[in-house]
């Protein structure tokens, strides 16, 4: 079957929850790397749009200084695309509404409601889905073949390290630690550990079971 090219590509990830099967849940999520610059957005207005260059910078820039105020002042900011406003956090914990000063809020951020109608738009999809073709988000670790095959190639040299098993697996640091680790365990292990100064070596098990 050909590779689909066309759609959103889409990464692979393990969430914190279990299934049935005892591995995480997966979600999903649009690949890293597709993003387009506000120079790429001023650009296609310009040529597409009718609007001359450097105009939508401009319309920027009055927006971050005239909403911005009125943000700092604690008002809801309305526009075409949403609205606005501060996102604020209570310092402590507290039960009591009078023991609470202006000196246990702090300021942490923006809340951004987003338009119907562009909410719209953006969902507007009519090419589908496809899975990236890199592994990411450790959700290769249960590929049984891609990760004995990774396991394969570090005991070229009789051991494996971490960071080469984080290589050839793609995996994160604690993913491959917690995968090598998991090999030393249970009633018929494939690996032994030891640790010498800040790295951790992994042999493969002798089959004691053969005469």
């Amino acid at each position: 079957m050909p590779y689909k090219t066309d759609g959103i590509e889409i990464e692979i990830h393990p969430g914190p929850k279990k299934g049935e099967d005892g591995k995480p849940l997966l979600y999903v999520r649009p690949a890293k790397g597709y993003r387009k610059t506000f120079k790429q957005l001023d650009d296609f207005c310009t040529k597409y749009r009718g609007m001359r260059t450097g105009e939508m910078q401009q319309v920027f820039d009055v927006l971050m200084e005239v909403a911005g105020r009125w943000l700092s002042e604690g008002y809801r900011v309305e526009t075409p695309i949403g609205s606005f406003a501060p996102k604020l956090k209570l310092i402590g914990q507290h039960t009591d509404p009078k023991t609470i000063t202006g000196r246990d809020v702090r300021y942490v951020g923006l809340d951004f409601i987003p338009n119907k109608d562009l909410v719209k738009v953006a969902g507007r999809n009519r090419e589908g889905y496809r899975k990236s073709k890199d592994p990411v988000g450790n959700s290769q670790m249960y590929d049984e073949q891609a990760m004995d095959d990774a396991l394969q190639r570090c005991l070229r040299l009789g051991y494996v390290t971490i960071p080469e098993f984080m290589m050839f697996s793609k995996l994160k640091r604690d993913s491959a630690k917690n995968y090598l680790d998991s090999l030393c365990k249970g009633d018929h292990p494939r690996l032994w550990s030891v640790r010498e100064g800040r790295r951790y070596l992994y042999f493969p098990k002798k089959d004691n079971s053969k005469g």
